[in-house]
């Protein structure tokens, strides 16, 4: 029986990395050079943390560049994007299903705590959960398990009876090795990670009834239901 969902945050609740990707493309175009997705995808959904975008930068330009400014600029046009953008869609009409089944949630992200909770506050979603789990709270971050063990640690539910949004292959990954079971909703950027593996695939959390996507996984634990 589905005891409990941990929604990540970025890119999931909040398009966070659409924003991210693109000010990081612009500055690349600007210097005359692309920034590949697959080569940012290294750090979407927290990653190994050795990608740097500045470091990789100077190496396709062969040269040194003013990265403070350059972060300075990059930021702020970041956060005037993010400050504006929506709650993803069909992630409101999922928690109100929850709370109406009982389900508990949570919310397990390799952002930092502050960065959670302002923009959840923002949204009016601050208050719908029952847990928030950061990078704050674990030495290391997804694709490790830690984020998503303490979650359902948090919420006092076995890691089989919970199951993980995700957006990310990373996140994919540590919310499996912690033992939930994930569904995995690619957005524009992680679109073309290899989600293969997830108990289930979503264009988009819109895409699937709420009763219908928590009915999957109230099979046996371990199990999804056939839909």
């Amino acid at each position: 029986m589905l005891e409990a969902i941990v929604f990540d945050f970025d890119g999931t609740i909040l398009d966070t990395e659409t924003p991210d990707f693109q000010t990081w493309q612009e500055i690349y175009r600007g210097h005359g050079v692309e920034l590949p997705r697959d080569v940012w995808l290294q750090c979407v959904g927290g990653g190994t943390g050795e990608f740097a975008p500045d470091d990789y930068l100077e190496e396709l330009l062969g040269r040194d560049i003013d990265r403070q400014r350059l972060r300075t600029e990059r930021r702020k046009q970041f956060l005037d994007r993010v400050r504006v953008e929506p709650i993803m869609p069909g992630v409101l009409e999922l928690i109100d299903a929850a709370d109406r089944r009982g389900v508990r949630l949570a919310v397990a992200s390799s952002s930092d705590h502050k960065w959670v909770a302002t923009h959840l506050q923002r949204l009016g979603l601050l208050e719908r959960f029952a847990a928030i789990v950061t990078a704050d709270d674990v030495e290391r971050v997804k694709p490790d398990p830690a984020l998503y063990r303490l979650a359902a640690q948090k919420l006092a539910v076995r890691p089989e009876r919970a199951i993980a949004i995700e957006d990310s292959y990373n996140g994919m990954l540590g919310a499996q090795r912690a033992g939930l079971r994930c569904v995995s909703v690619p957005n524009l950027i992680t679109r073309d990670s290899d989600f293969s593996g997830a108990d289930l695939c979503l264009d988009s959390i819109a895409s699937m009834a709420p009763d219908e996507l928590m009915a999957c996984f109230d099979g046996p634990d371990g199990e999804r239901s056939a839909p």
